[in-house]
C-alpha cells in the first residue's frame, strides 16, 4: 500500500452531465417532435421495456429540486443540453419559443445562484424529426438551421453560460445511423454517413464562427467520445489495423474540430474506396479557421483490435470493419452489465495524447461512468444504494486523471455520467449511472453512497488513494 492524498488544482470542475432528451421530459412549453419520439411511435419494441422519453427524469418540472441535489452531491459545474426541438417547436425552424427561453433562463439562473457553472451543449442526438425528413446532417439547409439555433442560444443565454459546446459525441449518430443501425432512421450507407459527418464538422465550425462575433467571455468547444486504440500485438498487421481503426473512430472528428484539418491517411483511404463526401475549398477554410477552444473527453473503455482473420463480402456495405476486427483481450476487467472493458489507465493515455498531439488544449473529462443493470436490486426501502463499485470506478479513473495533470496535461475537471439516473435512448432505464437514484413510479430522488462520496471529494478537492495502483 502506498496511500497518498491526491489533490487536484484549485478551481477543478467537479460535476456531471446529461442531455435534454434524456432528462427533461416533454413538458408543456411546446416542443417539436424529435427523432426519438418519432422512432418510439414507429417501433416501440426497439426500446427497453417500451419506455419512451416523454417523462424521463421530469427535470423540466423539478429543476429547482435538482439544482439543490447538485449542491448536495458536490457539483460546482454541470453540463446540460439545450433542446433544439423545444427552442424551435415549429419543426426546428420558424419562431423561437419564448417559453423555452423562460425555462432555460430560469434553470441557468438557479444554477448560477447556487454556485454551479452552466456548461451548455447545443446538440445531443435530438434532431427535430421534420429536419431529419429533410436529410438531417446530410443537408446543408439543416446545417444552417442548426447555426441559427446556436446563434439564438448564444444571444439568449450568453450571460448565464460558463462554457459552450457545439456537439456531444458527433461520431455517435454517424455510427448509429449509417453504419450500425442503432440510431433513427437506421440507414446503412457509409458514403452518406461521410457526408453527414463532414456537414456536422462544418456545422461545428459555423457555430464557432457565429459565437466569435458576439464577444462573449465564455469559451466554446466540443465533446468527443474517445478511446485509445491498442493493437493485439506489435505484429505489423495488427499495428496497421489499430492505426486504421484509430483514424476512423478517434482522428476523424478530433483532428478537424481541434486542429482544423482532416487526417491525411483517412482521406486517402476514403478516396481509394470512393467514399469521400462532397465539399468545397471554402468549407475547408471555415473549418480551419474555427476550431474548438475547449475539449470535452468522454471515456468509458479502450478499443482493442487485430488484423482481420476473415475476408470481407465484397457485395456488402463498405464499413471500417473491412480493415480490422475487435480483439478480446484475455483477462480483461469488465463491467459485465454493459459489456465494456474497464481499463482505467486508458483515461491517462487519452489525456496524454491530447497533451502531446493537440496543443495541450484546455480539456476536461466530460463523461466517465459505470452503468449497472437493475440497480434497483441494491436499493433499500428508502431508495438508498450502497454503490461501492461505482465509488471504486470513479476514484480509480480520477487517480489516472491526476497522474496526467501531474505530468502536464491541461485537464480542468471531471464530469461523471450522470447526475440522476436518466433515460438512456433505446436502453431506457436498463442501466443506472447516477449519483442519485430515481424511483420511476414516484420520481423520488435519493442520493446514493457515491453521491455522498462525490460531495466529500469535491469539498476536499481530492481523496486518499493507493498510488501503487497507478504503476
Amino acid at each position: 500500500m502506498e496511500n497518498k492524498r491526491i489533490q487536484f488544482p484549485d478551481g477543478f470542475w467537479w460535476g456531471s452531465a446529461w442531455s435534454a432528451e434524456q432528462a427533461e421530459g416533454r413538458g408543456e412549453t411546446g416542443k417539436a417532435e424529435t427523432i426519438w419520439e418519432r422512432w418510439f411511435k414507429e417501433e416501440p419494441n426497439r426500446f427497453y421495456n417500451r419506455v419512451s422519453s416523454e417523462i424521463a427524469t421530469d427535470h423540466i418540472h423539478r429543476y429547482k429540486e435538482d439544482v439543490q441535489l447538485m449542491k448536495e452531491t458536490g457539483h460546482n459545474s454541470f453540463r446540460v443540453s439545450i433542446s433544439w426541438a423545444r427552442m424551435f417547436p415549429d419543426d426546428g425552424v420558424g419562431l423561437v419559443n419564448p417559453l423555452a427561453i423562460e425555462f432555460y433562463r430560469s434553470l441557468f439562473t438557479e444554477m448560477n445562484q447556487n454556485g454551479i457553472a452552466v456548461f451548455a451543449n447545443l446538440y445531443h442526438f435530438d434532431m427535430p424529426a421534420a429536419l431529419q425528413d429533410q436529410g438531417g446532417w446530410e443537408s446543408r439547409e439543416v446545417v444552417e438551421a442548426y447555426v441559427r439555433f446556436a446563434k439564438t442560444c448564444f444571444e439568449e443565454f450568453g450571460d448565464l453560460v460558463s462554457q459552450w459546446f457545439t456537439f456531444n459525441e458527433p461520431l455517435g449518430p454517424i455510427l448509429g445511423t449509417y453504419l450500425e443501425c442503432f440510431h433513427y432512421p437506421n440507414i446503412v450507407d457509409f458514403k452518406r454517413g461521410a457526408q453527414a459527418a463532414f456537414n456536422t464538422i462544418f456545422a461545428h465550425a459555423r457555430a464557432i464562427e457565429e459565437f466569435k462575433k458576439l464577444g462573449l467571455s465564455s469559451k466554446i468547444g466540443v465533446i468527443l467520445n474517445l478511446s485509445p486504440t491498442y493493437p493485439r500485438s506489435q505484429h505489423p498487421a495488427d499495428v496497421e489495423a489499430a492505426e486504421i481503426a484509430d483514424q476512423f473512430y478517434t482522428r476523424s472528428f478530433l483532428d478537424p474540430m481541434v486542429l482544423g484539418h482532416f487526417p491525411k491517411k483517412l482521406v486517402a483511404l476514403l478516396k481509394e474506396h470512393d467514399q469521400l463526401p462532397v465539399y468545397s475549398a471554402s468549407d475547408l477554410e471555415i473549418i480551419q479557421n474555427n476550431t474548438a477552444q475547449l475539449l470535452g473527453l468522454n471515456y468509458y473503455e479502450p478499443r482493442r483490435v487485430k488484423a482481420r482473420l476473415t475476408s470481407i463480402n465484397p457485395a456488402g456495405p463498405f464499413l471500417p470493419d473491412w480493415f480490422f476486427e475487435p480483439y478480446i483481450m484475455p483477462g480483461r476487467k469488465m463491467n459485465h452489465y454493459r459489456g465494456w472493458e474497464i481499463y482505467e489507465r486508458g483515461i491517462y493515455e487519452l489525456c496524454m495524447d491530447i497533451k502531446d498531439n493537440y496543443g495541450n488544449i484546455e480539456s476536461f473529462i466530460s463523461e466517465n461512468g459505470m452503468g449497472v443493470a437493475d440497480e434497483e436490486r441494491f436499493m433499500d426501502e428508502n431508495g438508498y444504494v450502497e454503490d461501492d463499485y461505482r465509488i471504486e470506478y470513479i476514484q480509480n479513473h480520477l487517480a489516472f486523471v491526476w497522474k496526467a495533470i501531474e505530468e502536464g496535461a491541461n485537464i480542468k475537471g471531471y464530469h461523471l455520467w450522470t447526475f440522476i439516473d436518466c433515460w438512456s435512448w433505446i436502453n431506457a432505464y436498463k442501466n443506472r449511472y447516477g449519483l442519485v437514484s430515481l424511483n420511476l413510479a414516484t420520481q423520488e430522488r435519493t442520493i446514493k453512497k457515491s453521491g455522498e462520496m462525490y460531495k466529500k471529494m469535491s469539498d476536499e478537492n481530492g481523496f486518499e488513494f493507493d498510488l501503487s495502483q497507478l504503476y
